[in-house]
């Protein structure tokens, strides 16, 4: 049965299996030769995962579903949910069991926790940088291959919100598209024929000549693309003059001590790609506390 708090993280729990599946066959191969050749088979353990440094905790569902694909008969027991704000020292979870099964799973399970956990915490500091505006904090598409759907979860558990999926999911018409088109307006035209009524178009954008064209040709989201803070003032009051259901999106080089700035000048959103390709893990470890019959020396 797939645990209750994997349904937060969203997309196909059995693809998610299969990945981890495979990140699993990477580390072990044939298997711990140091725990089978140090450890008696019969021995089990006790763990406990606690975090090294304060932070927010993201990947705790995933951690277990690592342990339980490892070896369904080990038990996890979660301490703290994911998106709480942790202190260091704090016990996550505990998992009991085989001791090769801890330590199979251990660097797995332990190293998508840190990530996860790294993403939510730097993503918060940007949310908590926004407190009392309303302009919505989302990611990006800058994202780890192979890790999109747990990456874009982090950012959702540190109280962002997401952009896009992939390139499958929204029309974003971004510079080397309207070179390619000619023009913004062949662009949003052409995407206009052929896109379902109810997708959305974006139209990145470098200058005030370029907010006026996306206007005239009906973009429905317009990005402000490394704008001064002035310049996307100017910007939003031209398109909410024009257009007031047109959400305004800022992008490039957003940093946390920029991004309150940059909302005050009025946009709707803002994009950061660092969120998911410039953290710092949290330092997150498992411990063996307690041994259960059998002996690893």
């Amino acid at each position: 049965m797939i645990d209750a708090g994997l349904q937060a993280v969203g997309g196909n729990v059995e693809a998610l299996q299969t990945q981890i599946r495979a990140w699993l066959a990477e580390d072990v191969g044939a298997g711990d030769v140091t725990s089978w050749s140090t450890i008696p088979a019969t021995s089990r353990s006790k763990a406990v995962i606690h975090a090294k440094e304060s932070g927010i905790i993201a990947g705790v569902p995933i951690a277990k579903l690592v342990f339980q694909i490892v070896d369904p008969t080990l038990v996890f027991h979660a301490l703290v949910s994911d998106g709480r704000f942790v202190e260091r020292g704090t016990v996550l979870a505990e998992v009991e069991g085989s001791t090769h099964s801890l330590l199979t799973g251990e660097r797995l399970a332990l190293n998508l926790m840190q990530r996860l956990s790294g993403i939510a915490t730097k993503t918060r500091a940007f949310v908590d940088a926004l407190d009392g505006l309303p302009t919505r904090l989302v990611d990006t598409r800058k994202t780890t291959p192979g890790h999109r759907l747990l990456e874009k979860y982090a950012v959702r558990v540190g109280g962002g919100a997401n952009h896009r999926f992939g390139l499958y999911d929204a029309v974003m018409i971004k510079d080397n598209h309207i070179k390619g088109a000619g023009g913004i307006t062949q662009a949003v035209q052409s995407a206009r024929r052929q896109i379902p009524h109810t997708m959305k178009i974006e139209v990145e954008t470098e200058s005030l000549p370029q907010v006026e064209e996306a206007l005239d040709c009906g973009a429905d989201i317009i990005m402000l693309d490394n704008m001064t803070p002035d310049r996307m003032k100017e910007a939003v009051a031209k398109i909410k003059s024009r257009s007031p259901h047109v959400i305004v999106e800022a992008s490039g080089g957003v940093r946390l001590d920029t991004v309150r700035t940059i909302a005050e000048s009025g946009v709707d959103v803002i994009s950061v790609g660092g969120l998911t390709y410039s953290f710092q893990s949290l330092d997150i470890s498992l411990d063996l506390n307690e041994k259960k019959g059998g002996s690893s020396e």
